[in-house]
């Protein structure tokens, strides 16, 4: 019962609406079926899967909401939830910044379910474990990875008209390779729509490679170089930036896109005009819900084009206030590229060092988009085109702002963490101090 049909679904939440005494009600119901399998030490600690089938129901009186949730569906306790909604928003005071709900919307058709990832069951997942564990066991490496897949709906409905229903599926792998003395680790990360676009083999071999490359690190002093981040290690300074594109932040001067004295950044170049980034529900790589949390569509934006801020996100009530469309915050961004390789990049690179992963990010300044973190995992020396050696890890202070201003050049885009992002080659990337860990 975790996934329902558009329409099951449909029939639950018009039961829900049914029910209903107050001015407005929205309902949100969604389900769905997780499997997960971890190991360490070359063995299997957990696996298993779970089913989740839960209703939420808001209902509002005037200015004033209140929620309730539960994952029971008979009639008596379908409606009993509907009114302590009612209760608890007749206690609760007004929402100054209420906006009324949204009537029927039109939803793009997005594809992200698969069946291979639905089918997935428990050999499925003992096999991706045995095809990543069993090459390290046999080259003397400890692995320790996680697998997680799941397959699951989200459906929304309100007495104004709306509905909306997508099917949406995921896995995601990651694993960590260490040589026997610890000196050594590696690290690779995948994730998908469709299972039949994972191998666990060869992300594993990734990070067997890195893990063996990485051991007798030598030091290198703290400062500027020109640095090639992987896709697994850029995602994260680029997430950070792109949730930090929120208009209300701007407009208050809380973030980056602020202005001191007032108004916001919208419309200038910020950025190395290379720079040019997206978003797409449809896109066939990273496929996403075709609606918001609040039932807005998820449409095409550009966020940035040739280094120019074109969009920021904005609530309904803020795009309201401001007298602008509401454009949602994006569930994944495309970071356009070229069709430049990661080895292309290193061979172009006369003096720099190989970033294959970041990790323990902290943000230092909002309103600079500065952060502190560490490297992991494997970091190296590159000379005359040519790895060379491994380094010992550094700390960072950097900002992704500074970063793609500083830009050489720029990869092909894979997908990472939800988004599609390219090996990036910057320059004058700041190291501050020195780090023991592997």
């Amino acid at each position: 019962m975790a996934i329902l049909s558009k329409e099951e679904a449909k029939k639950i939440i018009d039961k829900v609406l049914a029910f209903s005494k107050a001015d407005e009600i929205s309902v949100g119901l969604e389900g769905n079926r997780t499997g997960n399998i971890r190991y360490a030490r070359n063995s299997v600690s957990t696996s298993g899967e779970t089913t989740d089938l839960s209703l939420s129901v808001t209902s509002i009186f005037g200015k004033k909401s209140g929620t309730s949730t539960i994952n029971e569906f008979d009639d008596a306790s379908l409606e009993k939830t509907v009114r302590r909604a009612e209760e608890i928003a007749k206690l609760a005071p007004d929402n100054p910044e209420y906006v009324p709900m949204l009537g029927p919307q039109q939803y793009s058709e997005t594809h992200s379910y698969a069946e291979a990832t639905a089918a997935i069951n428990p050999d499925f997942r003992a096999k991706a474990a045995f095809d990543s564990i069993d090459p390290c066991a046999k080259k003397n490496l400890t692995a320790a990875g996680y697998m997680e897949d799941t397959a699951g709906f989200s459906a929304m409905g309100n007495n104004k008209g709306l509905f909306g229903y997508n099917k949406a599926t995921s896995v995601d792998f990651s694993i960590t390779v260490r040589t026997a003395d610890g000196k050594g680790s590696g690290y690779a990360a995948r994730d998908y729509n469709d299972a039949s676009r994972l191998s666990t083999a060869s992300a594993t071999e990734v990070a067997m490679q890195k893990a063996l490359a990485s051991a007798s690190a030598k030091a290198l002093e703290p400062g500027k170089y020109t640095v090639i981040l992987e896709p697994t290690a850029g995602v994260d300074l680029l997430q950070n930036m792109m949730r930090s594109m929120d208009a209300r932040n701007a407009d208050e001067g809380r973030s980056f896109l602020g202005k001191k004295g007032g108004g916001t950044r919208l419309g200038e170049k910020l950025f190395d005009e290379r720079v040019n980034i997206y978003s797409d529900p449809q896109n066939s790589e990273i496929p996403g819900s075709p609606f918001s949390g609040d039932g807005r569509p998820q449409e095409k934006v550009m966020w940035v084009e040739n280094g120019v801020v074109k969009n920021m996100s904005y609530s309904r009530f803020w795009a309201q206030k401001q007298g602008v469309k509401a454009i949602p915050a994006p569930s994944g961004f495309i970071f356009q590229g070229g069709t430049e390789s990661l080895a292309d990049l290193i061979r172009g690179t006369e003096k720099g060092i190989l970033v294959t992963r970041l990790w323990y990010i902290r943000a230092v300044d909002p309103q600079t988009l500065l952060y502190t973190g560490l490297t992991r995992d494997g970091t190296f020396y590159i000379e005359n085109g040519q790895i060379k050696y491994p380094v010992k890890n550094f700390r960072f202070n950097e900002s992704p702002v500074i970063m793609l201003n500083n830009l050489e050049a720029i990869g092909k885009p894979v997908r990472a963490g939800g988004n599609l992002v390219p090996p990036l080659k910057i320059r004058d990337f700041t190291f501050t101090s020195l780090s023991d860990a592997v």
